[in-house]
This record gives structure tokens, C-alpha cells and sequence, in this order.
């Protein structure tokens, strides 16, 4: 479904910009039709290319029901070690991102997680070598969203659906650079 609105979007959109051939006259006939198999040509070669490579928007996550138990961390801080304070922080970010509401402890999990955050971007922010990498830059974009959550709505409000199904699309992509040492 989604490759048939995409084809048809591409195509609409090349004809949309194609020169009008509205005065013609005999000897312009046959170039007209050549001009369009071109067209029609390019737009089916460009339909075919973007749906056969979908890219990592496109995917499904899977977002996991949010719960109400959880084993309270107690390695909350830097190491000063980016990949393991990555690592913490994203697991963290995770942990945060699935709780729903009612479950105790949510206002200090939110609290500590917040102070961690925010001395993770202030620390790792200063260091180009850091700051270039994809995963910094992801996880500073996801820790912008659950920073600005906790200052919209509290700590005791769980993440409404849309917001998570983002996150969880960003925590795998984190994933993947840190695994890649990028």
C-alpha cells in the first residue's frame, strides 16, 4: 500500500513539473511522446529505488507495553567513559520511556534520570571527538524529547504512544552506532 501511494505521489509529481505541450504542432508530435516515455520512465526508476531500499524511519519498532515494576538502578552517574555513559544513559532513557502510570518510584526514577542527563550532555558536549558521533547526536535528540517531557508534564506523567514509538526508533538507532563504535 505504502509503495503504490509513494509510486503514484513520484508520478504525480514529474508530470506536475513536466513542460506543457499544450500548442503543437505536427512535427512536435512525435518528440512529445518521446519526451514522455522518458518521463514516465524516470518515475518509474525513481518509485522503484525508493521503495526497494526502505530506510531506518520506515522501519517497525515493536513498542513494548509500559509497565508498573521495575528494579530501581543504583548506578545513576558518570564513569567519564563515553561508551559506558552512553550505554548507561540510553538503558536508563529505556527504563523511563516504559514506565506507565502508577508505578512507584516514577518521580525519583524521572528526577535522578533528568540530573543524569543533563551532566551527560554538559560533560560530553565540550569534546569534538564526541560531539561529531551519531549516537551523541541521537541521544542528545532523545534526551531533548525526555528532558522536555519531564519539564511539560511532570515526572509522574508517562509518554504518551506517539512519543514512545519515537524514542524507541531513536534508543535502536543508538543502539547501532554504539555497537559500531560511531
Amino acid at each position: 500500500m505504502m509503495r503504490a501511494v509513494l509510486f503514484l505521489a513520484m508520478a504525480a509529481a514529474t508530470t506536475a513539473f513536466a513542460p506543457s505541450s499544450m500548442k503543437m504542432s505536427l512535427n512536435e508530435g512525435a518528440s512529445a511522446r518521446r519526451d514522455f516515455l522518458k518521463t514516465v520512465g524516470f518515475t518509474t526508476a525513481g518509485a522503484f529505488v525508493a521503495t526497494s531500499f526502505p530506510n531506518m524511519a520506515s522501519a517497525e519498532i515493536v513498542v513494548p507495553e509500559q509497565v508498573t515494576e521495575f528494579d530501581f538502578p543504583k548506578d545513576w552517574g558518570l564513569s567519564f567513559n563515553y561508551l559506558d555513559d552512553a550505554t548507561r544513559v540510553r538503558q536508563h532513557m529505556v527504563t523511563a520511556t516504559g514506565l506507565g502510570k502508577g508505578t512507584k518510584r516514577m518521580e525519583d526514577f524521572g528526577k535522578n534520570l533528568k540530573k543524569e542527563m543533563i551532566d551527560f550532555v554538559s560533560y560530553y558536549r565540550r569534546f569534538p571527538q564526541v560531539a561529531g558521533k551519531p549516537s551523541f547526536s541521537t541521544l542528545y535528540t532523545s534526551i531533548n524529547v525526555l528532558a522536555g517531557h519531564y519539564t511539560s508534564y511532570g515526572y509522574k506523567y508517562p509518554l504518551p504512544e506517539k512519543r514512545r514509538k519515537r524514542l524507541y526508533q531513536e534508543y535502536a538507532e543508538i543502539d547501532k552506532s554504539l555497537k559500531r563504535g560511531r
